[in-house]
């Protein structure tokens, strides 16, 4: 972490937002849990592509059911005060109204997180610790970058089902709170294709 938040290693949302104000404008932190985390700014392109081809069919497959969810990328936040959190999620999907200039949400249905080497230790143990406690979300999504090949954790009531594996780009996402579906195929596309 940088000196400026050395101090600061862990505090709840309030002091947290207060801090983000005089964060300068070229970095990005979230607050996992209480604890602050410097955000890497700028991905590889294969991330953004994924990250866009996600969302876009997302998009596309809820509006042709005239769906009230709407989906979000990378700089939209999730806030939540009960988890002490504010994360930026690669892909979330929020259902239900927002008010105007609203910047965050804090009860997402789906959130989705593209893993690399490095962000993998804090998506798959730090941000799904935090993550699995919101009464709200009904799937937390890992996509590899690399590879296709993604992991599903799906709500059943209230507990947490087993881990889904999909891999291959002949696989398909099922996502059953949206009754959406997207192929792999599709989720990387223009990335990978064998």
């Amino acid at each position: 972490m940088s000196h400026l938040t050395d101090q600061f290693d862990v505090m709840d949302l309030d002091d947290f937002e207060e801090l983000l104000a005089d964060r300068p404008r070229d970095e990005r932190w979230e607050l996992i849990g209480g604890r602050v985390v410097k955000m890497m700014v700028g991905a590889r392109w294969e991330h953004n592509i994924i990250a866009q081809n996600l969302a876009f069919g997302l998009r596309q497959r809820l509006r042709a059911q005239n769906s009230p969810c709407r989906v979000f990328l990378e700089t939209f936040c999730m806030k939540n005060k009960t988890v002490e959190s504010a994360t930026l999620p690669d892909i979330m999907v929020h259902c239900g109204a927002l008010p105007a200039g609203a910047t965050s949400v804090d009860n997402p249905v789906v959130l989705i997180e593209v893993v690399s080497r490095g962000s993998a230790a804090r998506d798959r143990v730090e941000k799904w610790g935090v993550y699995q406690r919101l009464g709200s979300l009904q799937h937390y999504v890992l996509v590899e970058r690399d590879r296709s090949a993604i992991d599903v954790f799906d709500r059943a009531g209230e507990a947490w089902a087993s881990l889904r594996t999909l891999e291959g780009l002949e696989a398909v996402l099922d996502l059953p709170a949206l009754d959406v579906s997207l192929p792999l195929s599709e989720i990387y596309q223009d990335v990978l294709t064998t």
